[in-house]
């Protein structure tokens, strides 16, 4: 009598006394990942093994990962001239004090950067 795993065109391989079931992942997805879809990734092993789990057996992680890290990408883009222009940091700040200009565009960027973090990374 067949199992249901058998009828289901399912294969078994012998380890010692045992038979194990020839399980063979989906394919993942060939897409790079980037910064912020690596940070998702470890964020999900640490604490959300749940959702990693059924994302890895699903088959969709690397989508999963690599929409995350478009999105981040893109919202960051956004956010960083709105809040350059909000702030008046502009061209003619960049030509006058460099550094000043460095340094708020810095600042800029590591709140843009902390927001995007919040609100898709770590969400």
């Amino acid at each position: 009598m067949e199992s249901l795993f058998e009828q289901m065109g399912g294969t078994y391989r012998v380890e010692g006394d045992y038979l194990l079931p020839n399980l063979i992942p989906p394919d993942t997805d060939s897409r790079p990942i980037g910064k912020y879809g690596r940070m998702r990734l470890n964020y999900l092993k640490e604490h959300h093994r749940t959702l990693y789990t059924s994302l890895v057996l699903n088959g969709i992680l690397w989508e999963h990962l690599s929409e995350i890290d478009q999105s981040c990408t893109e919202r960051l883009a956004r956010i960083i001239p709105a809040m350059a222009k909000q702030e008046n940091v502009t061209e003619a700040l960049k030509a006058v004090d460099q550094m000043e200009w460095v340094r708020r565009m810095n600042s800029i960027r590591n709140r843009a950067e902390e927001i995007v973090l919040t609100e898709l990374v770590y969400a």
